[in-house]
């Protein structure tokens, strides 16, 4: 068969989602329920050709000597497939967001105007290692009336290509078009430069998921809104007013539980009026864990294995079992190092003094901020969102989890009983 040119590709890509988002925005709610309860029960019944696409990609990452991090991501396991399924479902019992009315109002005049959320139309989604995005992505978008661009990447192919069937099955049931949510099918780099500059008539939104060369490019290089963030450099502070049992648990949670995703803490801070009995337990059950620890002078003194941490340590994303340590003065000082070298993603404060705990979250400029709970809980599925097309450090139409509510615009309908404006 001969192979299609990738322009020509993205082009018949690019109209079928246009043609699809038309339908799609005039889907009813329980048409799409049913699509995803459907691509669910497709995902747990087709779960060992699923887990066995992923052994072939895994293999092949392996063979290429891809770090430990990425091939966590890449991992699949009968619990993450069982997890996708119950994000579908989970996705499908929430509000349906489009048509709600966000405002309304009347003028003088007798008219009434009614703000109401529409989809933003197509979507497209550049996205690295995770194969659970495909599933994600394209049921998040599907219940917020968007098609769906899907375009993973080399290493999640055979994975990627796996769901995908499973959320057409999941259209197929509901009789809703294939196209509404595509995957391209090719390694070929040149498909994600069409997205970004050759499909502005197609694309309407993108949305980055994977590591900082891809964000950045898609940054630079996107003729179309971006949504999405360029790092995840969390912080954990100890203040001085925290119990040492809850912030250990915390700090080891926040770093340790996976260490690739966003969410995963980089840098500890301890406050200086707690260092003398916290630092010490906090560094030797991080170490302990089997993380490598940088830190300040302050830190290595702790213990003797801690490395000494460069300039760079605080700027630095390590998606992996290291974390820089520093002792700061006060909370004064946590935030001033969290606005110098953080990404604005999010920031955990761990404190039983209440006014420092509010001082931080209403302070500190980030798209999360928590008091006394792991940064890992920068998770959609944890906000109760059913699950997220990835976390915004934007300040433009979505911050934070971007979910159903996140995926959509607004209209303005306007009711009148004949009225001319003078």
């Amino acid at each position: 068969m001969k192979q299609v040119p990738v322009a020509d590709l993205m082009r018949g890509i690019g109209q079928a989602a246009r043609a699809a988002a038309l339908t799609l925005s005039a889907a009813t709610t329980e048409q799409k329920n049913r699509a995803l309860h459907a691509a669910a029960a497709a995902l747990r019944s087709q779960s060992e050709r699923i887990l066995a696409a992923n052994q072939a990609d895994m293999h092949a990452a392996e063979t290429r000597g891809t770090s430990r991090a990425l091939l966590d991501r890449l991992h699949l396991d009968p619990k993450r497939v069982a997890g996708m399924a119950r994000g579908l479902e989970d996705i499908a019992r929430l509000d349906d967001p489009i048509g709600k009315c966000l405002a309304q109002w009347s003028r003088p005049n007798g008219m009434r105007i009614e703000r109401v959320a529409v989809p933003l139309g197509v979507i497209g989604i550049i996205y690295e290692s995770r194969p659970n995005v495909t599933a994600d992505a394209g049921a998040l978008c599907l219940k917020s009336g968007n098609a769906a661009i899907l375009r993973g990447g080399s290493e999640s192919m055979q994975s990627n290509g796996a769901i995908h069937a499973c959320l057409t099955a999941g259209l197929d049931a509901a009789g809703l078009p294939q196209t509404s949510i595509q995957w391209v099918p090719t390694v070929d780099r040149a498909a994600v430069g069409q997205m970004l500059a050759d499909m502005r008539d197609s694309i309407d939104v993108l949305v980055p998921r994977g590591g900082k060369e891809l964000i950045a490019r898609v940054r630079q290089e996107a003729r179309v809104p971006v949504i999405g963030h360029l790092e995840g450099i969390c912080h954990v502070y100890v203040d001085r007013g925290a119990d040492l049992q809850m912030a250990t648990r915390i700090v080891l949670n926040a770093k340790m539980r996976r260490t690739g995703i966003c969410g995963a803490a980089e840098t500890l801070l301890v406050d200086r009026g707690c260092a003398a009995t916290h630092l010490v337990p906090l560094v030797q059950a991080l170490l302990e864990a089997g993380c490598e620890v940088r830190g300040d002078e302050t830190s290595m003194r702790a213990d003797p294995r801690v490395r000494a941490a460069s300039e760079q340590d605080w700027y630095t994303e390590y998606l992996d079992a290291i974390i820089a340590v520093r002792v700061v003065e006060d909370e004064a000082a946590a935030i001033a190092h969290i606005r110098r070298y953080g990404s604005q993603h999010t920031e955990c404060i761990v404190t039983d003094d209440g006014a420092a705990a509010e001082r931080f979250l209403s302070t500190v400029d980030s798209a999360i901020v928590l008091h006394n709970a792991s940064t890992q809980f920068a998770d959609g599925a944890e906000f109760g969102m059913g699950a997220e097309i990835g976390i915004s450090t934007d300040k433009f139409h979505a911050r934070g989890p971007v979910g159903v509510e996140q995926l959509t615009s607004y209209k303005y309908l306007v009711r009148g009983s004949g009225q001319i404006r003078d």
